[in-house]
């Protein structure tokens, strides 16, 4: 809670007990994340209150799986989750065991390791489960309006000290600000992903964005053993301004029979010396989460450049989103 310092030993934060320590000189932080993976983006949060369920998209990432994927666990730290429904935290549950087991077996974590990860873990049915944490994360699909929603319906049972932050990639931190009653304890906190393996963080100030709030964020994100690049609020930051146009020229190149997909990755990986291709990485990232990303820039310049590659829209389309349904521009069930 707000107030623990350095060199007192335990806080108590609701249900769950925390270690103290290593965050000097700013408050004590547990770890609820607000994850959104089911519903109808279209339905008002009251209405979703009710039925204990958080706004969302069926594409976007289970509860359960965004808390560990998404963060190092510490001893410092807790996680909260709560989903769409307790099939859905169940299921990211699941696989966040399957996640651990493997690290287990390949040596990475021991059973220690896994089985205190897995402690940290608190579902909960609605949102009055965030009331006594000091820092809350929503990671809901790349949806302004669904991310709209969820802080409107979340910021009213949560302590006024409270910091919220979105790990959007790409939707402005101001706008997304604007609606939670606490712009100045707002700010954005995007994570790479596979979060585990990617050591950056991107850090992004809305323009109420308090320097304390910063401050805190920061010692949080150092404390996970990341390194941080700070962002200005310009749709897509740094790293997604930089790929998206990548991805999107690739998709040209394609488009304009330039070359074909393995022969654009094989291009770019042995060519440029980078670990994935364009195409791959589109898969990889999801073809729903691309497109959403690419048109909040565009929105924002109305450049012709952040326009969409009409091949990759006939995909979506076709139902194809990448590795998560098995299906982009390569077909995930035939490379198995």
């Amino acid at each position: 809670m707000i107030g623990q310092r350095q060199g007192e030993s335990v806080a108590t934060l609701g249900r769950a007990s925390i270690s103290v320590g290593g965050l000097p000189d700013m408050p004590q932080i547990a770890l609820p994340v607000v994850v959104a993976a089911g519903g109808d983006p279209d339905l008002v949060a009251g209405d979703l209150v009710d039925e204990a369920v958080l706004v969302g998209d069926s594409s976007g990432p289970v509860a359960g799986e965004v808390v560990l994927e998404r963060l190092r666990f510490t001893d410092a730290f807790v996680a909260v989750a709560l989903d769409v429904s307790k099939e859905r935290i169940d299921a990211g549950l699941n696989t966040i065991a399957g996640n651990l087991g493997r690290q287990l077996k390949s040596g990475k974590i021991t059973e220690a390791d896994r089985n205190a990860a897995l402690k940290r873990i608190t579902p909960v049915a609605n949102f009055e489960g965030f009331a006594e944490y000091d820092l809350v994360i929503e990671s809901a699909i790349e949806d302004e309006q669904v991310k709209r929603k969820i802080f409107q319906a979340l910021c009213p049972h949560l302590q006024p000290h409270t910091l919220v932050a979105s790990n959007t990639s790409s939707i402005s931190i101001t706008r997304l600000a604007a609606v939670t009653g606490r712009p100045e304890k707002f700010m954005g906190i995007h994570f790479m992903n596979p979060v585990p393996v990617m050591e950056l963080v991107e850090l992004i100030r809305g323009i109420a964005t308090e320097e304390a709030t910063f401050a805190a964020v920061k010692e949080f994100t150092l404390a996970l053993h990341k390194t941080i690049a700070v962002a200005e609020d310009f749709p897509a930051f740094i790293v997604n301004r930089i790929l998206l146009p990548m991805i999107n020229e690739a998709i040209y190149t394609l488009y304009e029979g330039v070359g074909g997909v393995e022969a654009i990755d094989t291009a770019m990986k042995l060519g440029a010396g980078h670990p994935m291709g364009p195409c791959e990485l589109a898969d990889f990232g999801g073809f729903d989460v691309i497109q959403m990303a690419q048109d909040a820039v565009f929105e924002y310049t109305h450049s012709e450049s952040a326009k969409l590659n009409i091949l990759y829209r006939k995909m979506l389309e076709a139902g194809r989103l990448g590795r998560k349904n098995g299906k982009g521009f390569y077909d995930y069930a035939e490379r198995t």
